[in-house]
């Protein structure tokens, strides 16, 4: 098999193990949320409150994505899905329990949608961020497609089975089927191997770990611009899947099975729109690519809003189908390929609670806006939002990345202190003095201006430049870390474009010991008191 073929990634046992694994598991959700939506759906028939089952999935999905994220970047992507696949299994194993006693109000009913959301939102950094373990750089945006077709490829039959269920057995079989397929995926995860971690710093705390990950995309202009488009995108997009129940009931005079074969026209759209992803990546630019699939998901959208009749509206979700995925793996591929390992999971979180912010406040939006103008007033309407957002790349586009500069450079060799330190011993300074003839001034400024975007992001506080006012030719980069653990971090983090950057300064300079590097440790202004160690202040 070619490597050009959308299917290469396949040769990997372990890919194949995983994308088996995550198809049973799409298909236990997208069967409970067809059993959750029509649950709603039959209980209570308001449009805001149906919509509100999309929203309760999506909130928990926007909150909690960041510390899972942090969690799998620190305790091991495995290990953390299967902590979160056994929660699911036993909050769906709950909700079914609760449905078939008939137990479940709508805010019920929304409770535990949110509870399910929450254990989802566990689990999507990490689950995503493995599949960069399991193939090759090369085939990682086929990888993100096929994962994408296994999506869609239940999305396509799923519902319909969800329809079917409902239908004849009630809302609470969707519900056992989702929690037997979580049971699934926590057996064969179990069953994985891990691979090896370096183990040579200790685990980050949590909260630390967030804050390096908002810090990295804070200041990565292609991650920003991912995450406004994909945040916008899905802010419209939302709509069509939102409504879509209540298309199928008040437009089409349909029910729990018309609902469901209409989101398996979306999956089969999606299906055919992920096999030619590849060929559309190969011909368009990122941003081409964007702005066709936000334009045919607005023409889906709007025939969706303005069809009465049934062959219509399934022609319409599968033009909105065949771009969406198209869309939003390529927006997952670029965030992969842009971020280094060590920040991976969080990175991936981010992008996705950016995902899920449109998702849970468009919801909201349209679901308002269909009790005011009607479910097709808003599909149209939410259309006209989409035209907008293919608008916006004209002014902010999507740009890619040299992504062999982000691998690991595994140079750095750890000082050995002279004085007694402890992990948490700090903070420390570090410093490396640059000798810097005059014509060379310019492009060494230009190379610290790269070089503090990467130091900051890395984790360095209070970083300056400055320049002897005696001697003109001597520059001292300085940077603050708070604690000598954090110095370890923050240098194991160097990539292959830091370590360009440096090997470009070090030709700069003039003069023996280039690059040398100084670690001074912060001491308090006055002795401590006798019966005390002299050790270092804690940060």
């Amino acid at each position: 098999m070619k490597d050009s073929s959308p299917f290469a990634p396949f040769r990997h046992r372990a890919f194949l193990s995983y994308w088996l694994v995550g198809l049973a598991a799409n298909f236990g959700w997208l069967i409970q949320t067809v059993g959750a939506s029509w649950l709603m759906t039959s209980m209570h028939g308001a449009p805001e409150l149906v919509a509100l089952v999309q929203t309760s999935i999506a909130l928990p999905l926007m909150l909690f994505s960041l510390p899972a994220g942090a969690i799998a970047d620190t305790f091991g992507r495995r290990r953390t899905v299967m902590w979160s696949q056994g929660a699911l299994c036993l909050i769906s194993a709950m909700l079914a329990g609760a449905a078939f006693l008939g137990l479940l109000s709508p805010w019920g009913l929304l409770g535990f949608t949110f509870l399910i959301g929450t254990a989802k939102a566990m689990n999507n950094p990490a689950w995503q961020s493995m599949v960069s373990e399991l193939v090759p750089k090369s085939d990682l945006p086929a990888s993100v497609a096929l994962n994408s077709i296994g999506f869609n490829l239940a999305r396509s039959v799923g519902p319909a089975i969800g329809g079917v269920l409902v239908a004849s057995v009630g809302a609470f079989s969707a519900f056992v089927v989702n929690a037997a397929a979580n049971l699934f995926v926590l057996v064969s995860a179990s069953r994985w191997q891990s691979p090896a971690r370096d183990d040579r710093l200790p685990p980050e705390a949590i909260g630390s770990a967030m804050m390096a990950g908002l810090r990295y995309v804070g200041l990565s202009p292609i991650h920003l611009t991912v995450f406004l488009r994909g945040f916008l995108f899905n802010l419209a997009g939302i709509s069509l899947m939102a409504l879509m129940p209540l298309v199928a009931r008040d437009q089409l005079g349909g029910g729990p099975l018309t609902y469901g074969l209409l989101l398996g026209g979306f999956g089969v759209g999606a299906i055919l729109g992920a096999l030619g992803a590849s060929r559309l990546r190969a011909m368009v630019s990122l941003e081409v690519n964007a702005r066709i699939c936000t334009l045919g998901y607005a023409l889906g959208t709007a025939l969706l809003g303005m069809s009465t009749v049934f062959p219509l509206s399934i022609l319409a979700v599968m033009i909105a189908g065949a771009a969406w995925p198209v869309l939003l793996s390529s927006l997952n591929t670029t965030v992969q390929l842009s971020s280094p390992r060590w920040v991976l999971s969080r990175c991936l979180a981010i992008y996705q609670s950016c995902n899920f912010a449109g998702f849970a406040i468009g919801g909201w939006i349209w679901g308002m806006t269909a009790g005011q103008i009607g479910t097709g007033g808003a599909l149209v309407a939410a259309a006209a939002g989409l035209l907008a957002v293919a608008a916006f790349g004209l002014v902010l586009p999507l740009r890619t990345l040299d992504t062999s500069r982000l691998d690991p450079h595994s140079r750095w060799s750890q000082p050995e202190p002279e004085i007694d330190m402890v992990p948490k011993s700090g903070p420390i300074i570090t410093s490396i003095a640059y000798r810097i003839a005059e014509e060379d001034v310019e492009e060494f400024l230009s190379l610290m201006a790269e070089r503090r975007r990467g130091r900051i992001r890395d984790g360095a506080r209070r970083w300056t430049l400055s320049r002897d006012l005696l001697d003109p030719e001597l520059w001292h980069e300085r940077f603050k870390t708070p604690t000598w653990i954090e110095t370890q971090r923050h240098h194991a983090r160097r990539t292959v474009a830091g370590a360009d950057i440096a090997a470009r300064l070090k030709a700069l300079h003039r003069g023996p010991d280039a690059g040398r590097v100084h670690y001074e440790l912060v001491r308090p202004a006055s002795p401590p008191p006798a019966h005390e160690p002299v050790l270092a202040t804690e940060a």
